[in-house]
């Protein structure tokens, strides 16, 4: 990844945060997965960001086509972000993750839990060593309780 594609990623990743964090505010805890894909897809088509829900991602072996993957959505068709309703993330949730990275070469996937009050939230990158941690987006104020980790591979 160049650095205009690494310094994209960033601003987008940023943009859909602060939606993530709208939608948190507004709804709060409580509703199923799909409320919150619906309204965040919305959020995101507010702030003018292209998503597709439910994005299949083609699994090959060799150079076959062996099967599929669904995001929940895919977001600029670079970052894909799988949402859930948990009491906690778990190592499954990121594995999950990666291979959604894996099946489509995307480098980005941003995991979003809902289920509590704080939004917890992991941004898994495929590929990208960063010699620093990366922090959280500055531009939009997450709520004072939201969770935040990076998974880097």
């Amino acid at each position: 990844m160049n650095t205009d594609e690494h310094a994209y990623l960033e601003a987008l990743t940023e943009r859909v945060i602060g939606a993530v964090f709208e939608v948190a505010n507004i709804l709060g805890a409580g509703f199923l997965e799909k409320v919150y894909e619906r309204a965040l897809m919305k959020e995101l088509a507010l702030r003018g960001i292209r998503t597709t829900a439910q994005a299949s991602l083609e699994v090959t072996y060799k150079g076959h086509h062996i099967g599929e993957y669904y995001a929940d959505i895919l977001v600029e068709d670079v970052l894909a972000i799988e949402l859930k309703c948990v009491d906690r993330l778990a190592a499954e949730h990121t594995a999950q993750c990666l291979n959604y990275l894996r099946a489509s070469g995307l480098g980005l996937c941003l995991l979003i839990n809902f289920q509590k009050s704080k939004v917890e939230w992991k941004r898994i990158i495929n590929g990208f060593q960063s010699p620093e941690r990366i922090e959280a987006p500055s531009v939009e104020v997450a709520p004072p309780d939201s969770a935040f980790s990076t998974v880097i591979l």
